[in-house]
């Protein structure tokens, strides 16, 4: 059991009744990582974070045995919008969600890098680019949050399908220390890296490391896909039970250059938070 006990997975926590009660749903279903939004991921409001919830946030996290956590941002963002009021509303709201990683002590916010809407993938790239340079100035006294961008499956115009793209907008980041990458395995799965026979698997994380940097992998998304193989849709399966399969998730959890990447499902769940301990199951039993 120890060996299982060592390994950073978890899964996505809700922040019902407060952010202080995520961590203790972290440890009812046995997560050594979670991820959390701060606020609600479907509002530009953010609720203000009082710091008797701060407070508890942090005692509860400090006894659930939970020793790495994500934030992901709101899905309204959009960096990389050509329309300049909403890229601007996108940047204030990005800075915020930096803030309240750092009040409450979370050292990686995760983020799709957006869509370029029809403006052509350079000139999207780059204005994710420009937004993420004027946040990390914005937040330069903040600087144990690092911006952790997502790959994506690349449905409509969005950004971050391709491993270039993603190592463009690390190449225009010009503070690369406050910079990472989480790879979700259903986006990759989608954008059409294939990861489910041990060659496919080494040709992509080999493509990922030649094109990108295995040392800029910081967080994982464990996920299967609802869809098949370069579908560009994003559609969460239970780990196993979808187009990627099982053997693609055993190649990762032995994968010893990953032993310390935190792993967090974004799969489908009810109120009960048991799907969670299935899948969380189920990833432990895959290692040898």
């Amino acid at each position: 059991m120890a060996k299982h006990k060592e390994r950073l997975f978890g899964a996505h926590m809700p922040i019902s009744g407060g952010v202080e009660n995520a961590p203790l749903s972290g440890a009812e279903v046995g997560c050594a990582a979670m991820q959390i939004f701060t606020k609600s991921s479907n509002q530009w409001a953010a609720k203000k974070l009082e710091p008797a919830s701060v407070d508890a946030y942090l005692k509860n996290l400090a006894v659930s045995g939970i020793r790495a956590v994500a934030s992901h941002d709101s899905y309204l963002i959009n960096l990389g919008s050509p329309d300049k009021a909403l890229r601007e509303k996108s940047l204030d709201a990005f800075v915020t969600e930096i803030g309240r990683c750092a009040t409450l002590k979370i050292p990686f916010l995760i983020f799709h890098p957006g869509s370029h809407v029809g403006s052509g993938e350079e000139a999207g790239l780059e204005a994710v680019a420009e937004c993420m340079n004027t946040a990390l100035e914005r937040t330069k006294q903040l600087p144990g949050v690092k911006l952790v961008i997502e790959t994506t499956a690349g449905q409509g115009t969005n950004l971050g399908h391709k491993f270039e793209q993603v190592a463009r907008l690390m190449e225009l980041v010009k503070d690369k220390s406050r910079v990472g990458v989480c790879l979700d395995t259903c986006h990759v799965f989608a954008a059409g890296y294939d990861i489910r026979t041990p060659e496919a698997y080494k040709r992509t994380f080999g493509e990922f490391d030649r094109v990108i940097g295995l040392d800029e992998l910081v967080f994982f998304h464990i996920n299967d896909s609802k869809k098949d193989l370069g579908s560009r849709v994003d559609r969460h399966e239970h780990i196993g039970r979808g187009f990627i399969g099982e053997k693609a998730f055993e190649l990762l959890v032995n994968d010893r250059r990953f032993f310390k990447t935190p792993m967090v499902l974004e799969t489908p769940k009810g109120a009960d938070l048991k799907e969670d301990v299935e899948n969380l199951a189920t990833l432990r039993r895959l290692i040898h």
